[in-house]
Parts: structure tokens; sequence; C-alpha cells
């Protein structure tokens, strides 16, 4: 059996986690996940946060913000906000290029048919494609 790094199973992880409904507070592989339920669960798996607590974007950024990179790899957490004191909305670099996330929904998004209405669910997008991040850091550094 080949053993695979924390970061390489991760990646695994979150690939198969895309197409998930976003359920505003969601932490749930099966019921559906915001942001940072969706990084907390693929952290948790891999051992880089423990098994009992509940994050946000903005905790797990206080959280890692001594790991901070300058260039984004596969495994990096991209954070979004005004400013690293207001972190709203956390994803996971799923190659040198794209991000995947739990996007689209809000607070208003808490059920699958709200899911659907609001073509709200794990999608990759290009990490510049869009308003430029925050922070992002490596929550795998030996690897």
């Amino acid at each position: 059996m080949e053993t695979m790094t924390d970061r390489e199973l991760a990646i695994k992880i979150a690939w198969k986690m895309l197409g998930q409904p976003y359920i505003w507070g969601g932490d749930d592989p099966i019921a559906g996940f915001d942001c940072s339920g969706m990084v907390v669960e693929i952290l948790k798996s891999t051992g880089q946060l423990p098994r009992e607590g509940d994050w946000t974007a903005q905790s797990l950024f206080n959280l890692f913000q001594s790991q901070l990179v300058i260039v984004a790899r596969k495994g990096c957490l991209v954070f979004w906000g005004s400013d690293l004191k207001h972190i709203t909305h956390i994803e996971m670099m799923i190659d040198d290029l794209r991000t995947i996330g739990a996007s689209g929904g809000g607070s208003r998004t808490l059920t699958e048919q709200d899911a659907i209405r609001q073509n709200a669910y794990i999608k990759i997008r290009p990490l510049n494609g869009r308003k430029s991040p925050v922070s992002i850091v490596d929550p795998f550094p030996e690897d």
C-alpha cells in the first residue's frame, strides 16, 4: 500500500467534496459544508486539527498565521476579507493555480434546496480570477 503525505491526502479528500451543497454553518460531508466547515473537515482528516472543536475562517487564519507563504501551492489555505482582523472566507488550493471551496451561499442558505436555488456548492475556481486574498498560509509546512 502506497503511503501519501498529509498534503496529498488533503487534496484527495477535497476532490471528493466537489459538487456538495453549500450549507451555512455546515460541517457535515452528507448534509453539506460552508467554507470553513469544508476546510476544517479536511484538516481534521489529516491531523492538522484535533477531532473536537469548531473553527471559523478567522480562527483558522489566527491558528495558522505563523505559516504565511508568498507563493500559493496545492494544500495552502487562502483567506479573503477586508483585512487580517476581518477574514470572511477560506478556500484550499487544489493545485498551484486553483482553489476549491464552498461558495455561492450565505446566511440564508440553510437547506439543499436553498443551495440549488443560489448555485451554492463546493466548486473549483482560478485563484487569479477574483479579488486578491488577504493571506495565504501553508498548514502542511513539513511536506
